[in-house]
């Protein structure tokens, strides 16, 4: 076989890998943004947990997180092997960060899922006073906020460090995308960090603006690996290094 055709031959696992890292980014995107709208009930109706709004909404919400988490975790297992070529210590953070952000996701659904659980009456709230109900649904919804903010804000600009870093050095995409990422991670520490400091409250127009370039590059890299994949370049062919443990004879000849 000439070298044109081994190296066509080893991208096509590649393009494989692009286009599946390409539709698990997109589906973090349909199945983050209706939850703004699905969790308006709870937001808007400040004795939710009593029975006023409706909870399907709330429900889907709660389903489409849990697709989210998975999906999460699902680009950076993808991604992994690809980013590891390049720089093993980045592709570690980026795993590590995606990992973080799903556990997080999980933690606020659990979070909603109990508000659930006690506006249908769950086990322990019989006899409970409507205050404390009202109580303790307020701080469960503060628990998802919490979550939201360390995992779907914060742990983003780890990944878009770690993977971006990667993607920009390597250019297996345009190098404007992972760009945007480099740029937005840090506006988006920022707004996070002012946020945690009180300097303005969570959902503002502001925090969502700070939001929108590690949004355009997480959108924009899915959808170039769905529509164009990685670009050839020489890291796609070099094969792994895996760290092999010498044996003792080895070990006692090369110390001689």
């Amino acid at each position: 076989m000439s070298a044109t055709g081994q190296n066509l031959a080893a991208m096509r696992p590649m393009r494989r890998t692009a286009l599946l890292a390409g539709l698990l980014y997109l589906l973090t995107f349909v199945t983050s943004i209706p939850t703004l709208r699905l969790y308006r009930p709870l937001r808007e109706h400040a004795d939710f947990v009593l029975g006023a709004g409706s909870a399907v909404g709330v429900s889907g919400g709660a389903l489409l997180e849990t697709a989210l988490a998975v999906s999460c975790v699902g680009t950076a297992v993808v991604l992994f092997p690809v980013a590891k070529r390049q720089s093993e210590r980045a592709a570690l953070g980026f795993l590590a960060a995606r990992v973080v952000e799903a556990c997080l996701i999980l933690v606020g659904v659990i979070s909603l899922l109990a508000v659930l659980r006690l506006r249908n009456g769950g086990t322990g709230t019989a006899g409970a006073n409507a205050d404390s109900l009202v109580t303790a649904g307020h701080t469960l919804v503060a628990v998802y906020d919490g979550t939201f903010l360390l995992g779907q804000s914060l742990m983003p600009v780890v990944s878009a460090l770690c993977l971006g870093s990667v993607l920009y050095r390597s250019r297996l995409v345009p190098r404007i995308i992972p760009a945007m990422g480099l740029i937005g991670a840090p506006l988006l520490l920022a707004s996070d960090i002012a946020i945690l400091c009180g300097v303005y409250p969570q959902g503002t127009p502001l925090a969502g603006l700070a939001a929108l370039p590690i949004a355009a590059w997480e959108f924009a890299l899915g959808v170039w690996l769905v529509v164009k994949g990685f670009r050839p370049s020489a890291l796609l062919l070099r094969p792994e290094v895996h760290a092999t443990i010498p044996d003792r004879g080895s070990l006692q000849q090369a110390l001689r």
